[in-house]
């Protein structure tokens, strides 16, 4: 008898394929069931992936119920735009299904809310797919400032950027209705995510000033912030530079520096007395999958549970109602 989790893919766009090829490396842990995506040219770019792996295409159910009733997965990784997370989280967790779930986790802190209300009622494991959150580097991070080994937390710097904007035109990223934001809430979430996993404690006040750059959403985006403890944040996305993707987050305390970046790809530490950053070696994840399975049997405890979610949501929010207002400090909620 197969023990190999079975696997429901929903939505099959770019996203989805990066996980896909993920999690077709370790097909001795898991069987994708089924694919859900109404849409066939995503269908045909994911079927490619099945076969450049020598793996069976699964059948597709345009239809999550339909899907949930018929194949029965254990679990669903959902990569759909994010206006439809909150909705089809909350189908998978009802059906009895785990779920692991692409950032940002919905639209907007009363989504996050209302989701966690979900989950506490079904019971599920529900995993918010951000990559930091994830990787052994920020969870080691967070260890090393919360336990007082680099001091007081004083300040965090940190910057993303990529060429966003123009690879973005045209599709549902840029349609507010849809995306619920723009560069900042996109591939700035992890950006987001990440700070506040590493402050460890609640923003209080922010301030932010955003550009559209002449597009639907905001491209470009800075915003300071003060945390409860009183240290200081500086974050700042850039959707319109050359064609890289990448980041930098500094975390200043009073007895040593960290730097790592929005996706934890590495954690360098500098101590006092040292003369520069020494890498920090860890064991190397094959990815959020791989960690997902690790929270869904019990030998890792969940480190981006669904109010990741909503703390990442509060300060996406603050910071669009701050920027709204031309950058009046506002107190995320």
């Amino acid at each position: 008898m197969s023990t190999r989790v079975r696997l429901a893919l929903v939505g099959c766009g770019y996203a989805a394929r990066k996980h896909l090829r993920n999690i077709l490396l370790q097909t001795e842990s898991t069987e994708v069931a089924a694919l859900c995506e109404p849409s066939p040219a995503a269908l045909a770019e994911t079927a490619e992936v099945f076969e450049e792996a020598g793996a069976h295409v699964p059948p597709n159910e345009p239809d999550l119920g339909l899907l949930l009733r018929n194949h029965a997965p254990d679990v669903a990784v959902i990569n759909t735009p994010h206006v439809y997370h909150y909705a089809q989280a909350a189908a998978c967790l009802e059906a009895g299904v785990d779920v692991l779930l692409e950032k940002p986790m919905v639209m907007n802190a009363q989504e996050a809310c209302d989701l966690i209300e979900v989950q506490n009622r079904t019971r599920k494991l529900l995993v918010i797919a951000f990559n930091g959150s994830l990787s052994p580097e920020i969870r080691e991070a967070a260890r090393l400032l919360r336990s007082g080994e680099l001091g007081e937390l004083l300040s965090i710097s940190a910057t993303c950027w990529q060429l966003w904007g123009s690879r973005t035109a045209g599709t549902w990223r840029q349609v507010p209705a849809l995306s619920g934001g723009g560069f900042l809430f996109d591939t700035g979430a992890h950006m987001l995510n990440t700070v506040s996993d590493l402050a460890g404690e609640e923003f209080v006040e922010v301030a932010a000033w955003t550009s559209d750059h002449g597009r639907p959403v905001e491209t470009i985006g800075v915003a300071i912030g003060k945390l409860a403890s009183g240290a200081l944040v500086t974050l700042h996305g850039c959707g319109e530079t050359i064609g890289t993707s990448a980041s930098d987050i500094r975390v200043f305390c009073s007895d040593g520096i960290l730097r790592t970046g929005a996706w934890g790809q590495w954690l360098d530490v500098q101590r006092q007395g040292e003369p520069d950053f020494t890498p920090v070696q860890l064991p190397v994840s094959r990815g959020p999958w791989e960690q997902f399975l690790s929270v869904r049997s019990g030998v890792l405890a969940n480190p981006s549970p669904p109010e990741v979610g909503l703390r990442m949501a509060r300060l996406y929010d603050a910071v669009k109602a701050s920027a709204a207002q031309g950058g009046r400090p506002v107190a995320p909620i």
